[in-house]
């Protein structure tokens, strides 16, 4: 078991949120267990290859 950060809000009557490492990929639910329930699915298509060419947040060190 791993934990992720995740960036979440609620608009109106919907949960809206993604993953911090995966910016890009947005899921959106009706109460917040099921929003949690979707970036976990996301998750796991993002990291074993279900989604081609999946873009990342990094950080890098330059001088």
């Amino acid at each position: 078991m791993t934990t992720k950060k995740y960036v979440y809000w609620q608009d109106e009557e919907m949960w809206l949120g993604y993953l911090q490492e995966y910016p890009d990929y947005w899921t959106q639910a009706e109460t917040e267990k099921e929003l949690k329930e979707n970036l976990s699915d996301i998750y796991k298509e993002l990291t074993n290859g279900t989604i081609p060419n999946v873009g990342r947040v990094a950080e890098l060190e330059v001088s």
